[in-house]
């Protein structure tokens, strides 16, 4: 990523993250060509998703400007701290790994700030942006969309119906995550599918609570990730902000559920991660709902 990054105090430290997750981007001086863009990890038959291994801001920065039509984004939350939650019944630790442990409040914000001002170049004029989390990073991250200019246009509440207990019983239980929905700038005309929003919700204008299931078993046949999305969620919120034909990016493509929803809405899809293990899962489920993505081999002249 070229861009400098706005009113940031300090810089954030390196940080060892697997897949979903980047810190990085080559040093490139202002006004330079864009870097050739990586070889895909994977690429569909006719070219609609392609796979990216490497650094989200190395990526980014070889992508073409004014690209994307939306982008959604589930950065690191900063929960790995040591604490544990519920799940199946048993106490278990919430620690995901060295790339979701918290840096300080400046280092964290710092990091924000880059990937946000990668994904700021990348989206097309009128370009949304989607990016989910907690209060332990959502502030930082709806701060640092103000600071670089992105123009707020909804803040979506998550509503988990069955969330694990808080085994401490010393806070109220944890059932919501947010999703920050904003244009690229302030003269952005974004799109907003109203009539299939208000049609979806009964003949009434859809609210800004979503009450919708973790993914269940059927979204995991292929493969874990600790912070996965259903892919109900996707679906919505693509449907909702995706001209027809869009391109849709994700930067921490993590289990590919982004991906999943874009393909089966129609549109082209652009992920980026780390992690070989987490790419391979994610085809394996783009190739389950949509099987004529698989590459063909070439013909063979005899």
């Amino acid at each position: 990523m070229t861009a400098t990054t706005p009113q940031a105090t300090a810089s954030p430290a390196p940080i060892s993250k697997p897949a979903t997750r980047a810190t990085t981007a080559p040093a490139r001086s202002p006004g330079a060509a864009p870097l050739p863009p990586p070889d895909p990890h994977w690429r569909s038959a006719d070219g609609r998703v392609r796979l990216f291994k490497g650094d989200c801001l190395s990526v980014l920065a070889a992508l073409p400007a004014e690209s994307v039509d939306v982008i959604f984004a589930d950065p690191p939350y900063f929960l790995s701290n040591g604490g544990t939650t519920c799940r199946a019944g048993k106490r278990t630790s919430v620690d995901k790994g060295a790339w979701d442990r918290s840096q300080g409040v400046e280092e964290n914000h710092a990091f924000n700030h880059k990937w946000l001002a990668a994904c700021n170049r990348v989206l097309k004029p009128n370009g949304t942006i989607w990016v989910s989390g907690t209060g332990h990073v959502i502030y930082s991250v709806g701060y640092a969309m103000q600071q670089q200019g992105f123009k707020p246009l909804n803040e979506i509440v998550w509503e988990k119906p069955n969330p694990p207990p808080n085994l401490s019983c010393r806070y109220f239980t944890h059932s919501t995550e947010t999703l920050l929905w904003a244009a690229r700038n302030r003269k952005s005309r974004h799109h907003f599918e109203y009539d299939t929003m208000r049609e979806l919700n009964g003949g009434k204008q859809m609210k800004s609570v979503w009450r919708l299931t973790a993914p269940g078993k059927s979204e995991k046949s292929h493969g874990r990730h600790p912070t996965q999305k259903p892919v109900s969620l996707l679906q919505r919120l693509l449907t909702a902000s995706c001209p027809p034909g869009a391109v849709v990016l994700d930067p921490f493509n993590g289990s590919g559920t982004t991906g999943v929803a874009a393909v089966q809405l129609g549109h082209h899809y652009i992920g980026i991660d780390l992690e070989t293990e987490y790419l391979d899962l994610t085809t394996a489920r783009l190739l389950e709902i949509a099987p004529d993505l698989r590459e063909r081999p070439a013909l063979r002249v005899v």
